[in-house]
């Protein structure tokens, strides 16, 4: 079986380096065991193949043999049909994290997002609108807490809603916006200390640096 393809860009700024969404698809396959090699296609200059490839010019996307997956939930949830150590194979726990996994990137990535963009932009509390936007994230993560509170894992074992929910958690959490919801924090301090996380996290750092 050839290896899976991650495609990711050459470079990025400081700023963005460790949350670029290819890390999501690295953590899922160092999860996984799945091998896989990493290529990149410019980060300043996107060509007709690329957004061949993704639509939108971003990355990631994922090379499986004939077929070529764009956006980070889709891969997510293909290598999750790939790999019980990303989707239990019992059917009520894996709708529950296909559930999730939806949730992630629908009810809380919808209001993490363009909170984070908000802030990176370095509007505060004196920006029209930034009150409303603020409090819309703070809804959900005040709806999340509960349920982080009651469990380890979103649908039992570790699957690939925690590696996205962690992931949207990561973004706000750089900003301590996690602060007054500790069950949020503890279930993202747990996501980031498996080792699959930090060898995701590792390697992408240095894959950008190599090419500073």
């Amino acid at each position: 079986m050839a290896d899976l393809i991650l495609t990711t860009f050459d470079w990025v700024p400081e700023l963005p380096r460790g949350y670029v969404r290819d890390i999501r698809v690295r953590w899922a396959l160092e999860e996984a065991g799945l091998p896989y090699r990493v290529e990149s296609v410019p980060f300043r200059d996107r060509n007709g193949g690329h957004f061949a490839r993704q639509p939108f010019g971003q990355v990631p996307w994922l090379t499986d043999g004939d077929m070529s997956i764009f956006e980070s939930g889709a891969i997510l949830l293909h290598l999750g049909n790939r790999s019980d150590a990303l989707l239990p194979a019992d059917p009520r726990a894996r709708s529950e994290a296909i559930e999730w996994l939806f949730a992630a990137l629908n009810s809380v990535e919808m209001a993490s997002l363009p909170w984070s963009i908000f802030v990176f932009s370095g509007f505060n509390d004196d920006t029209p609108g930034w009150n409303r936007l603020d409090g819309f994230l703070g809804a959900r993560l005040q709806h999340l807490e509960p349920v982080l509170a009651e469990r380890e894992w979103l649908a039992g074992s570790f699957s690939v809603a925690d590696i996205l929910m962690a992931d949207v958690l990561r973004l706000v959490d750089r900003f301590e916006r996690l602060a007054g919801h500790p069950a949020c924090r503890d279930y993202l301090a747990r996501a980031t200390s498996r080792p699959g996380f930090l060898k995701a996290h590792a390697d992408q750092m240095a894959h950008f640096a190599a090419a500073d």
